[in-house]
């Protein structure tokens, strides 16, 4: 029976779809495999002058397989082509006491700034929505600002509400506000 690798399998993809959605299926592709992006990276040497090898390089670039949905995917590539530094991907965050209070989906530790993507489960799942309030709390107490994304934001509102959170960031640091998008 005819097989394939999972790095083949990521350089096909790349080539073969949009940057966007490359990046979405090797991220989980990432996730579920023991996939290493060095790997692809050979396979797209060797394939120099492979149709799509340019888009599959930019493709490969961004993956990350932190990413737990295509949607937070897309959120962390929004994030990136606005300007802002890429986030790390599944951030733990800890008490006072050592305890996990939350792994933020992504965000930049330095800013203590979090942005997560809430799929429909977090407003229908009673139980997710109480853990999501008291979460909230507890990273508020921490320090954290914590921008949560749904499916009904729009580009435009995210990026505006992820740069006033970073410039609140930057600005209570005693820097001088950095906007972003540039």
């Amino acid at each position: 029976m005819p097989f394939t690798t999972p790095a083949r399998t990521a350089l096909d993809i790349a080539c073969r779809y949009s940057v966007s959605k490359a990046v979405a299926a090797i991220d989980s592709l990432t996730r579920a495999t023991d996939l290493k992006i060095a790997d692809v990276d050979l396979l797209a040497e060797r394939y120099k002058g492979r149709r799509g090898i340019r888009r599959a390089r930019s493709a490969l670039s961004l993956v990350d397989g932190g990413a737990e949905s295509p949607r937070e995917t897309w959120l962390r590539l929004l994030l990136i082509r606005a300007g802002f530094p890429p986030p790390r991907t599944q951030i733990p965050v800890y008490d006072e006491y050592g305890q996990l209070v939350a792994v933020l989906d992504m965000g930049w530790e330095y800013l203590k700034l979090g942005v997560e993507y809430d799929g429909d489960h977090h407003r229908t799942d009673r139980r997710q929505f109480n853990k999501d309030i008291r979460r909230a709390g507890a990273l508020t107490e921490l320090g954290w600002i914590d921008v949560r994304v749904t499916v009904e934001d729009t580009e435009g509102g995210v990026i505006a509400r992820v740069s006033a959170a970073w410039d609140r960031r930057t600005c209570s640091e005693g820097g001088t506000s950095s906007k972003f998008p540039p």
